[in-house]
């Protein structure tokens, strides 16, 4: 039997990455790979479940070795048909037979071409973008040609139910790498609440990491609006919101200048995605990933400012036929990310 090890640095935030890092784990095993996570919190298991309904029964969290001396941890690797490593922005050592380094931040400046780290990447099989913004800047940056697989999504999972008059929003409530301005949302909601009538806004996000004063704020700034925040909400709830929501809202990166601070954007945007394979509308931000999910106008709309997000809003909200139609068209696009598509890829690099 077939070894992998996988290695997520932030497993512990259970966001897109790591959904990313554990459905490689998941697709391997259901290959009949013997499947290691390395993290020294055993408990981190059930979490991930819980948040992101993928069965991790075949898969072993073991302690993390990374943590070793060079040679223990050289020696401990070499027992490793396949290592997947996501990266923090560094380059390890990898000293499996096959080792894939997967970037899920577009890094720059952090001295990517120093001459340690050409050494390092010479044992590097694949390097591997979760999206055509990261590889542009990782390429540049470590002076690489890497490959663009892009994040699985179980579409199969989400489906369209009876559609309410509610605008839904996914993202982590924190301030970390990237703010997913949910406070641009509430404002832009705010002000046409009146002429939505009987539309609701609803929020969901992870408070586990990174929560702090500002999320308090936006519970201020909620009060007095049909404003619903739902912290840390399981995956079944999240389906159930998707399938009655006609419309799907994000902000990340609102005010960034991508090409400055593209860490700052969304880096793909696998809630974008879970949205429309349940029939709900996108109305994103035309930053980061998002682009390069949402055809405009044929499976969705993009928006650059506060008032395009409002007109756009307006039109879909009041016109059931481009409603209809646009969602149509964001269930069938949403087919493309499918987690079946991702097993693939990451099965055909492993072998």
């Amino acid at each position: 039997m077939k070894k992998a090890g996988i290695f997520d640095p932030y497993l512990d935030t259970l966001g897109g990455g790591e959904r990313y890092a554990i459905t490689v784990a998941h697709c391997l095993a259901k290959k009949g790979w013997q499947v290691d996570v390395f993290w020294d919190d055993r408990g981190i298991g059930k979490k991930l479940e819980k948040r992101l309904g993928i069965d991790l029964k075949k898969i072993s969290f073991v302690p993390n070795f990374f943590k070793e001396n060079f040679f223990k941890k050289m020696s401990l690797m070499k027992n490793y048909d396949l290592l997947f490593y996501v990266s923090d922005g560094s380059i390890p050592s990898l000293f499996a037979k096959k080792n894939l380094l997967h970037f899920q931040v577009p890094f720059h400046d952090v001295g990517g071409r120093k001459p340690l780290n050409k050494v390092k990447l010479k044992r590097i099989k694949t390097i591997i973008c979760n999206s055509q913004l990261t590889k542009r800047f990782i390429d540049k940056e470590y002076g690489v040609q890497s490959q663009i697989v892009y994040p699985p999504v179980a579409v199969k999972e989400f489906k369209s139910g009876e559609k309410k008059n509610i605008i839904f929003s996914v993202g982590r409530f924190s301030q970390l790498i990237q703010s997913k301005r949910q406070d641009v949302l509430i404002d832009v909601f705010g002000q046409i609440a009146k002429e939505l009538g009987d539309w609701q806004l609803i929020l969901a996000g992870g408070t586990d990491i990174g929560k702090d004063e500002a999320f308090d704020l936006l519970k201020q700034k909620a009060k007095k609006l049909p404003v619903e925040i739902i912290e840390s909400p399981p995956f079944s709830e999240l389906k159930k919101l998707y399938a009655q929501a006609k419309i799907f809202w994000t902000a990340a990166g609102f005010g960034v200048d991508e090409e400055q601070n593209p860490e700052k954007v969304e880096h793909f945007g696998i809630t974008t995605v879970e949205a429309m394979a349940a029939g709900c509308v996108p109305i994103v931000i035309n930053k980061g990933g998002q682009p390069e999910i949402v055809n405009h106008q044929k499976d969705g709309l993009l928006w650059k400012s506060k008032e395009e997000l409002i007109e756009q809003t307006l039109k879909v909200a009041r016109d059931n036929k481009l409603r209809e139609r646009l969602a149509a068209g964001a269930k069938k696009r949403a087919q493309v990310f499918s987690q079946e598509h991702f097993c693939q890829e990451i099965v055909k690099l492993a072998q």
